[in-house]
């Protein structure tokens, strides 16, 4: 009934807010939704944060024993801080949900004074009932963008908010205000940091024929030379590979260019900054990269990967054209029985190469059975599983036959290459040189946690080639669910993540079997798996 009303009423809304109301609907979202704000870490904002303080603690001074409440948002829409001295008016933004940690973008809560801003980079205030979701309606608020006064990317938003019927006149003025002390304060604090990163980018760059960049604090370097090698896909790589070495001191990436051409990525870290020194080295005729460790050179091949790693093409380069493929699957569909009948009758005769995939599905019985016909089989055989123990549990008795073994690395650790491969897909879904990703949307493609490896990667850039027609594909045009940029994760928290959903995996879900796998107690693992954000 609500929403009836709110569409009826659109022609009668401010412009901005009819847009908003339109983006908030496309997202999926209803009127009469229950916010569903799931708080996160706040990590990440350090910039941000160190800038607002001082200013904020003033602000809240200023708004004592007054029933408003101040929140900063960082360029993804999370909050990150919240001040209020009226306990009654911050106890309603806690019940709502509103604490630091949540996303208040558009395509989580619709219209809203944090998330349209961002959408916006404009100055936006927000009446009660202009708010997408009624739940907001109590609420009047003004928000308006943090915009980096050197690099001119967006930061975040301040935003003051009150009850829908107090008096709001003095919002805008007071917003704009903190906004303007708090862009002086980033200007300040990117000075110093930028200073340090221009004198080790005029170190590094003494020879003009060095291909050297350096990337940090929004700002990025480059001799000649780098320049020469570079695409715009080839930067945002760069970008990926320099921000994935947060904490692990000097790292090297192998990478193919746009242009065909392979190089070395040396990124070391700039002393005292958060940025990266960045090499450039042609990979020399010969040389080879340690992803292709693990080259058969026998049979049986196993591959192992995540879903949608690349498993079954890894599986076919390995073996050429012309392959019969088996997949575990099937045994669902067609019953043990008959799957079997086909392996064996496969197995026993010569004849061109089989792929027999997801082999983590058999029982342990066609297990046995698998690997006695495969000790007699002349056949080249490759099959692909899932990481995780069964391999040295359940069907070790087939991996123990496997002349080699190849290891998908999952894309979250592949985030250097992210660009290249989003470009190539993309030239694949619209035919080479027909449509581009600004470097600004590979950034963002680049940051994503990517849990459905390639093939989630391929159906983002498959629904972005369907919905923009001409144009280059900038970061809005993404879809909602990768939009974002999350908050970069240490990474020993990322290991130790990675490590507990993989014993989850192997163990069936039962989270009992996996805290004994780990050797801690359940409640420890439920624990672990709540501040790590694993459901």
């Amino acid at each position: 009934m609500y929403r009836t009303s709110r569409e009826t009423h659109v022609g009668q809304a401010r412009p901005e807010i009819a847009s908003s109301w339109t983006r908030s609907r496309l997202n999926g979202l209803r009127a009469d939704d229950t916010p569903g704000l799931k708080q996160e870490s706040v990590a990440g904002a350090g910039g941000l944060t160190r800038a607002a303080g001082p200013v904020l603690e003033r602000v809240r001074a200023e708004l004592d024993d007054t029933p408003f409440a101040f929140v900063l948002a960082d360029r993804t829409a999370r909050v990150v801080d919240i001040r209020c001295a009226d306990k009654a008016f911050g106890g309603a933004l806690v019940d709502l949900g509103i604490v630091p940690g949540v996303r208040l973008g558009e395509d989580q809560v619709g219209t809203n004074a944090v998330g349209t801003p961002v959408e916006t980079r404009k100055g936006l205030f927000v009446r009660g009932d202009e708010h997408f979701m009624a739940a907001f309606h109590e609420f009047a608020c003004y928000g308006h963008p943090i915009i980096h006064p050197i690099t001119r990317r967006l930061e975040g938003v301040a935003n003051i908010g009150g009850r829908a019927g107090d008096e709001h006149r003095l919002f805008s003025p007071l917003v704009r205000r903190v906004v303007r002390d708090i862009e002086d304060r980033l200007q300040l604090d990117a000075s110093g940091a930028q200073r340090r990163l221009l004198a080790a980018f005029q170190a590094a760059a003494r020879s003009p024929r060095r291909p050297v960049l350096v990337v940090g604090h929004g700002l990025v370097l480059a001799t000649p030379a780098a320049l020469d090698l570079l695409e715009p896909a080839d930067h945002a790589a760069v970008q990926a590979c320099a921000e994935g070495m947060r904490g692990e001191g000097e790292v090297t990436h192998r990478l193919t260019l746009v242009s065909g051409r392979t190089v070395w990525l040396r990124c070391a870290p700039v002393d005292g900054v958060e940025g990266a020194l960045v090499d450039i080295v042609p990979e020399q005729p010969g040389r080879r990269g340690t992803r292709g460790a693990g080259t058969a050179t026998g049979w049986p091949l196993l591959v192992v990967g995540e879903p949608g790693s690349g498993r079954t093409t890894e599986a076919r380069r390995a073996v050429g054209p012309g392959s019969i493929t088996l997949d575990a699957t099937d045994v669902v569909r067609h019953g043990e029985q008959a799957w079997v009948s086909n392996l064996v009758a496969l197995l026993e005769k010569d004849g061109p190469a089989v792929v027999i995939e997801d082999i983590q599905l058999l029982s342990e019985q066609v297990t046995l059975l698998l690997a006695r016909c495969l000790r007699g089989t002349r056949r080249m055989t490759v099959m692909t599983t899932t990481p995780g123990g069964h391999p040295d549990g359940v069907h070790a008795s087939v991996a123990a036959l496997c002349g080699a073994r190849r290891d998908l690395i999952p894309l979250r650790r592949r985030r250097h290459e992210i660009p290249g491969l989003a470009q190539r897909m993309l030239a694949d879904a619209t035919g080479p040189g027909h449509r581009r990703l600004t470097p600004e949307s590979l950034r963002v493609l680049a940051a994503q946690p990517w849990p459905g490896n390639l093939a989630e990667l391929r159906r983002v850039i498959q629904t972005v080639a369907r919905t923009r027609s001409a144009g280059d594909i900038i970061a809005s045009d993404l879809p909602a669910s990768h939009r974002g940029v999350p908050a970069p994760v240490s990474p020993f928290r990322q290991a130790e993540r990675e490590i507990i959903v993989a014993a989850i995996e192997a163990a069936g879900g039962n989270k009992l079997q996996a805290a004994r796998a780990l050797g801690m107690s359940r409640s420890t693992l439920y624990n672990r798996m709540r501040a790590l954000h694993i459901h």
